[in-house]
């Protein structure tokens, strides 16, 4: 197949990886294919059901290398199930009687795309999943590839999701200045809440990077800037049960000691206790198109700074969440290597007809490759068994 127009689209939540992801697109088609046309679909998939898009102009190729240095999506985001029709509709991004997916590939059709590429997270790829299998089974011609985006890489089978590294950066450096506020007040208790609706590796990895940042640091000793009260207590993901009582006892034994407790906690940790919780007190569990919970609404950080702070004798709880600053950033040098790879693997295939979504293939040796969209699924766990987290976790005392 002759590859004459291409399109491109943004979805999902956003990750450090969006802005760079659509630059290495536009770069590597104009490097081995300029002659392609190039259109991008404003706010994802709903603008693909609106038709709404732009032109990337020959301006824009020269200027494509700038995107690199900024975070967010230079064409806009949304969350949209093809196949929840009744929000589709409710969102007017359909009419009454139409499927999305018939919607989205007239569209295509219209626009004359050969190839879409989908940069987003598990819901964005299993989305372009079901629109890929639409499109096979009602004989248009279109090859999807997909670039997996999300902060807690939890995409399966992929080794490495793009934005993931940046994210953990960025929700150290958060930390570097919220936790400072252990100073404030006698017996203070900090949770810094950080995104991870079922995978606990983005909180991982950023408790990693914290704790490894305060070892790096010089304290003055014997003047009260004990690195103790700098560093992380307690790491919390939805993978481990939280022994509630037993971390409580462990932890106030340290608030007693040096006056403050830092917990890192996974937004998803505990989140089905919570929503047994608000079910018995006869409150509704509000959710989301895709069906899963609204954990910002629930508020999981509030819920166990509420829990510990009694338990622990905390005088004054703050809870900070830094995933909006987190996943906002613009790629670090570790994301950037990995976008590069992927974008360029992400054009080569397309202009091979190949379909997928590129990633490190976890089950075929991490090799680099366009995963098969059957393949492709969310919630991938994080193995809290691998040596770097329980070793975070003994240097924690949290064994």
């Amino acid at each position: 197949m002759t590859v004459k127009t291409v399109a491109m689209l943004t979805a999902g939540g956003l990750a450090p990886c969006l802005s760079s992801a659509v630059g290495g697109l536009i770069e590597r088609y104009s490097q081995v294919a300029p002659d392609v046309r190039i259109i991008a679909y404003l706010d994802g998939y709903a603008g693909l059901l609106t038709g709404r898009s732009v032109e990337v102009t020959a301006a824009v190729r020269e200027q494509a290398h700038l995107l690199h240095r900024h975070g967010g999506s230079p064409i806009g985001n949304s969350r949209v199930k093809l196949t929840n029709v009744a929000d589709c509709v409710r969102r007017g991004l359909v009419q009454e009687g139409q499927d999305p997916l018939h919607v989205a590939a007239e569209q295509l059709t219209k626009d004359g795309v050969d190839v879409l590429h989908t940069i987003g997270g598990d819901d964005t790829n299993t989305t372009a999943a079901d629109l890929a299998a639409y499109l096979h089974e009602n004989a248009y011609e279109l090859t999807v590839v997909g670039l997996p985006k999300t902060i807690d890489n939890d995409v399966v089978p992929i080794r490495q999701s793009l934005g993931a590294w940046t994210a953990a950066e960025q929700g150290s450096i958060f930390a570097q200045n919220i936790i400072a506020e252990h100073s404030s007040n006698p017996r203070m208790l900090i949770v810094h809440e950080v995104m991870g609706r079922n995978c606990g590796w983005l909180t991982a990895e950023t408790a990693r990077r914290y704790h490894q940042w305060v070892g790096e640091q010089r304290f003055v000793e014997g003047f009260g800037n004990d690195p103790r009260c700098w560093d992380v207590h307690a790491v919390f993901v939805p993978e481990d049960h939280i022994d509630l009582k037993a971390e409580a006892a462990r932890l106030k034994t340290v608030m007693d000691e040096i006056g403050c407790v830092n917990i890192f906690l996974s937004e998803g940790a505990g989140v089905a206790d919570i929503v047994e919780e608000m079910k018995a007190a006869g409150e509704d569990v509000p959710i989301d198109p895709f069906g899963h919970v609204q954990i910002d609404k629930i508020n999981p950080g509030a819920w166990f700074a509420k829990q510990f702070a009694a338990l622990v004798g905390a005088e004054k709880t703050m809870v900070q969440k830094s995933g909006y600053f987190s996943r906002s950033a613009a790629s670090n040098d570790e994301d950037l290597a990995l976008i590069k790879r992927c974008t360029d693997l992400a054009v080569d295939s397309a202009l091979a007809g190949v379909s997928g979504v590129v990633g490190q293939d976890e089950e075929q040796g991490d090799e680099l490759r366009a995963i098969e969209f059957p393949r492709i699924k969310g919630h991938k766990k994080f193995d809290t068994s691998v040596a770097w987290f329980t070793e975070l976790k003994a240097s924690l005392g949290q064994g």
